[in-house]
C-alpha cells in the first residue's frame, strides 16, 4: 500500500487552478491569489487510506514549461482543470492536454475538473453531461471521472481532491475496461477465487450467513437484514442475455429464484440469485456496479483483504511471510493448521467416504496457482496413506501436510494462503479489524467526512498455522517431554536392497516384485504409534543419483533424526556397501542408526565383509530398546516387518542406544571435547612439572622447596620426587640421577617407568 499521493493541477490559464487549492486550504473563497501557489501537504487524517497528500499547482505559460513537464512526470494523478464559462478550455482537453500528457510518456489517472459551475447559464442534466464526456473518456482510457465544482460558492472543492486521491489509491484501470464496460480478466479471476474461498459449504452459492462472514472479514461489520435484501433486489435487476431484465416482481429473493420472462411465458432461473443465495455471476455483477458507481474502494478493500496487490496478484508478504527457523529446530503444523486442513478436507469430501478422490482434490486446489497441488512430480498420493481406490484419507492428508511442513515450510505457508487460511471459523483468529462500513452501494462524501476508516484489513498471517519445535538437544535433555511429533529418517543402501519396497510398505502400498532403480528423491510419510502417542514418520530415499550429494552435505544430513542402513541379507556384497558408506562419510558414524536386513524370506548369505553384520553392530556398541545391537531382519514380500517403523520412530525420539558407543550425538560431541580438554590439562601439567624438575636439578634446589611441597621431616612427597637408584625418600628432597644424565624427556619417562616397575 502506497504511503503518499502527489496531485498535480494543470490546465489553461485563468481556469481557477490556484483558486481551487487556496479555497481548499482556507475553506473559503479567496478573490485574489498568487499566480502559482506553493505546494501544500494534507495530513493523513483526511485521506481515505491515511496517506500523506501533496497538491502541486502549475503554470501553462511557455517560460514555465520545463517545470510543468517535471511536475507532470512526478504526479500520481493529474487534475486537468477547465472553466465551464470558457468552453474552449474544455475543447482543448482532448485536442491538446491529453495528447500532450501522452507524448511525455506519462500513464497516470486523469481527473477532469469543471470549475466555475456558478457561472453556468441554465441547468444541465446528468445525461447531457455524460454525452459531452463520453467521447473523451472513450478515446482516453486514463480519464477516470469528471467533477464539476465552484471555488466561489464553494461547491465540491474537497470532492475534487478526494476523487483524485481515490484515483491513485483505488485505480480503475486494473479492474475495469472503460471502453467495453466490463471487468478485466485479472479482476474476474481474483473475484472468482474470493467467491470460492467465501463459499464455505462449496455449493457454488453465497448464503446469507456466508455473505455476513464475507462482510465481517472485509469490513468488520455485519449486514443488516434490510441490507441483504437490498443487495438481492439490486442484482436481480440486472439485464441478462437477450436484453431480458428481471424486476422485483419476477424474482423471490428469499426463496427459489424461479421466474418468468417479460411476457410471462418462459420460466427461468435468474443467473445472479438462486434459492435466495448469491451466485458467482451475481457476485461479479455486484462488483461491476460498485465500480460503475464510483465505489472502487469497496472492490479494492475486498481484494486487499484477501492478499491482492495493485497488480492483482497475491502479494509476497501474504504468500511468503517472514518465518525464521533457528538451527536445530524443526517446523510443524500448529493446532490451528491441523484444524484448518481438517475442515477443508471434510468440506470437499462430497461423497462422505472419508477420502478425497482426484476430482475432489482438483476442486480443493481450484484456488491455487494452476489449480494444482504442490506435490506435482513427487509421486503423490502414493507418498501417503490412501484407501483401496487410491483416494487420500484424512490421515494421509494430514500426514502429507506434516511432511511438507517439515521439509519445506515455505510451500505450506504459500498454499495456506492460496487455500484461504483461515477461512473456517474453527481454524484460527479472524481477519484483522478494518472498516466499520457495510458494503456501500452509493458514493460517499469528501475525505473530511470519511477519514481513514476504509482501510482494508490486512490478511491474516499464515504463520499462525505453524509452530517451531524446541532444539533437539533441549528435547533430549527433557526426557518424557518430547515436544516434536514429526520425525525424519534417511534411508541408505545398495541398489536393489529393498529400500523402495520398505518405504512403500510404510504407507500401505502393495509389494512389487519387479526392480526399478530409484531415479529421484522418494519421500513417504505415515503415522506411527510410539509410546502411546501418535507420531508422523517421514522416510526419504535419494537414489544413486542424489545419495552422495546428501551425504556430502553436513547440514542436510544433520536434518535427519535417524539413519536407516538397509542391506540385502541374500546378497553377499550388500552389507559392504553400507559399511563403506560409514567409512567414506564419517558423519554417519555419529548419527543414530538402525541396520535393517531385508529379504529375510530368501536364503541367508555370508556377507563378504571382515565381520558379519551382527558382530559389526555389537562392536559399534548399539543397544536399541526392543532389538539390541541389530540388525533387524525383515521380509517386505511376506509382510514380516516386526516393529520396523516403531523402532525407527523410537530411535528418533530417543537416539541414545542407536549411536556408536551408546551415546547420542550431543553426548558424543561433548565426550570428545571433554577428553580433549583433559588431554590438554595433562600435557600442561606434565610439561610444567618436567620444566620445574629440570630447573631444580640444574640449580641444585630441592624440588619440594621450589614448589612448596613436602618438608625435611618427611611426610607426603610429590610424585616427581619418588626414590630411585638408591636415593632416599624420607626427607622429601628431590633426588635421583643428575639432570645431565637424562638425554631427553622421553628417556626420563622411560627411566621413571622402569624405576616404578622395579619398585613394584
Amino acid at each position: 500500500m502506497r504511503k503518499d499521493v502527489r496531485i498535480v493541477l494543470a490546465g489553461d490559464p485563468d481556469v481557477g487552478k490556484s483558486t481551487l487549492i487556496t479555497s481548499l486550504v482556507k475553506e473559503a473563497y479567496v478573490a485574489k491569489v498568487q499566480k502559482v501557489v506553493p505546494p501544500i501537504t494534507l495530513p493523513p487524517e483526511v485521506a481515505p487510506e491515511a496517506v500523506v497528500t501533496k497538491i502541486v499547482d502549475t503554470s501553462s505559460s511557455h517560460e514555465h514549461r520545463s517545470n510543468l513537464e517535471a511536475e507532470l512526470r512526478r504526479a500520481n494523478v493529474i487534475c486537468i482543470v477547465y472553466s465551464i464559462s470558457a468552453p474552449s478550455s474544455f475543447d482543448r482537453i482532448p485536442t491538446y492536454w491529453l495528447p500532450y500528457i501522452r507524448s511525455l510518456g506519462i500513464n497516470v489517472p486523469v481527473i477532469l475538473v469543471g470549475n466555475k459551475i456558478d457561472l453556468r447559464s441554465g441547468d444541465v442534466t446528468n445525461a447531457a453531461l455524460e454525452d459531452e464526456l463520453a467521447p473523451v473518456m472513450a478515446e482516453f482510457k486514463e480519464v477516470e471521472t469528471c467533477v464539476e465544482c465552484s471555488a466561489r460558492i464553494p461547491l465540491n472543492v474537497s470532492e475534487v481532491f478526494y476523487f483524485a486521491q481515490k484515483a491513485v489509491l483505488y485505480p480503475t484501470a486494473p479492474l475495469y475496461d472503460s471502453r467495453e464496460h466490463v471487468l478485466k480478466p485479472a479482476c474476474v479471476d481474483a473475484l472468482k477465487r474470493i467467491f470460492r474461498l467465501c463459499d464455505c459449504d462449496k455449493d457454488s452459492l453465497l448464503s446469507d450467513a456466508e455473505l455476513n462472514d464475507f462482510q465481517r472479514k472485509c469490513f468488520d461489520a455485519p449486514l443488516q437484514a434490510s441490507e441483504l435484501e437490498g443487495i438481492k433486489d439490486l442484482v436481480v435487476q440486472a439485464p441478462v442475455v437477450g436484453g431480458l431484465r428481471y424486476g422485483n416482481d419476477n424474482v423471490n429473493t428469499s426463496a427459489s429464484a424461479s421466474t418468468s420472462s417479460a411476457n410471462g411465458d418462459v420460466p427461468t432461473h435468474h443467473p445472479h440469485l438462486r434459492d435466495g443465495s448469491l451466485t458467482m455471476a451475481g457476485f461479479l455483477y455486484l462488483h461491476t456496479l460498485f465500480i460503475q458507481r464510483g465505489r472502487l474502494e469497496t472492490t479494492w478493500t475486498v481484494l486487499r483483504t484477501f492478499g491482492y496487490g495493485a497488480d492483482l496478484t497475491l502479494e509476497d508478504s501474504f504468500v511468503k511471510p517472514p518465518f525464521a527457523v533457528p538451527p536445530e529446530c524443526s517446523v510443524e503444523l500448529s493446532p490451528h493448521g491441523y484444524q484448518f486442513l481438517t475442515d477443508i478436507f471434510e468440506v470437499h469430501d462430497k461423497d462422505r467416504d472419508g477420502a478425497l478422490s482426484a476430482e475432489e482434490l482438483e476442486s480443493l486446489f481450484v484456488t491455487a496457482p494452476g489449480n494444482r497441488h504442490p506435490w506435482e512430480g513427487s509421486g503423490f498420493p502414493e507418498s501417503t496413506i490412501t484407501d483401496e481406490h487410491g483416494a487420500v484419507t484424512l490421515q494421509g492428508w494430514l500426514a502429507q501436510w506434516s511432511m511438507t511442513t517439515l521439509l519445506d515450510c515455505r510451500t505450506t505457508l504459500a498454499y495456506l494462503a492460496y487455500l484461504g487460511y483461515p477461512s473456517f471459523p474453527n481454524s484460527g483468529s479472524s481477519a484483522a479489524a478494518g472498516s466499520t462500513l457495510p458494503v456501500p452501494l452509493t458514493p460517499t462524501g469528501p475525505p473530511g467526512s470519511r477519514p481513514s476508516r476504509n482501510r482494508a484489513p490486512s490478511p491474516p498471517t499464515t504463520t499462525t498455522a505453524l509452530k517451531l519445535t524446541r532444539p533437539r538437544k533441549t528435547d533430549k535433555k527433557k526426557k518424557g517431554q518430547i515436544q516434536r511429533s514429526v520425525f525424519l529418517g534417511f534411508v541408505f543402501g545398495a541398489a536393489g536392497s529393498g529400500k523402495t519396497a520398505m518405504l512403500r510398505n510404510m504407507v500401505g502400498k502393495r509389494f512389487e516384485a519387479g526392480y526399478e532403480p530409484t531415479q529421484k528423491t522418494m519421500s513417504v510419510v505415515s503415522t506411527v504409534e510410539q509410546a502411546g502417542a501418535e507420531r508422523y514418520l517421514v522416510l526419504q530415499e535419494f537414489g544413486s543419483r542424489y545419495e552422495a550429494e546428501v551425504l556430502r552435505n553436513s547440514s542436510k544430513l544433520a536434518a535427519a533424526d535417524v539413519v536407516v542402513l538397509v542391506y540385502d541379507s541374500s546378497d553377499t556384497n550388500s552389507f559392504s556397501y553400507i559399511s563403506n558408506l560409514r567409512q567414506q562419510y564419517p558423519l554417519l558414524q555419529s548419527m543414530p542408526s538402525l541396520f535393517v536386513a531385508t529379504k529375510a524370506d530368501l536364503d541367508l548369505a555370508q556377507q563378504r565383509h571382515e565381520v558379519q553384520p551382527d558382530t559389526y553392530c555389537r562392536k559399534l556398541g548399539l543397544k536399541i530398546p526392543g532389538l539390541g545391537a541389530g540388525p533387524l531382519n525383515v521380509s517386505i514380500r511376506d509382510g514380516q516387518i516386526a516393529d520396523l517403523y516403531g523402532l525407527i520412530c523410537g530411535i528418533a525420539v530417543d537416539p541414545k542406544g542407536a549411536v556408536q558407543g551408546g551415546n547420542d550425538r550431543s553426548a558424543l560431541t561433548f565426550g570428545t571435547s571433554r577428553w580433549q580438554f583433559w588431554g590438554y590439562i595433562a600435557v600442561v601439567v606434565l610439561g610444567g612439572g618436567g620444566a620445574v624438575w629440570v630447573c631444580a636439578r640444574i640449580l641444585k634446589v630441592p624440588v619440594g622447596s621450589v614448589v612448596g611441597f613436602g618438608n625435611s621431616n618427611g611426610g607426603s612427597s610429590a610424585w616427581w620426587s619418588r626414590p630411585s637408584s638408591g636415593v632416599g625418600s624420607g626427607s622429601g628432597v628431590g633426588g635421583g640421577t643428575e639432570a645431565s644424565h637424562i638425554r631427553s624427556w622421553t628417556d626420563w619417562i622411560r627411566w621413571q617407568g622402569s624405576s616404578s616397575r622395579s619398585e613394584l
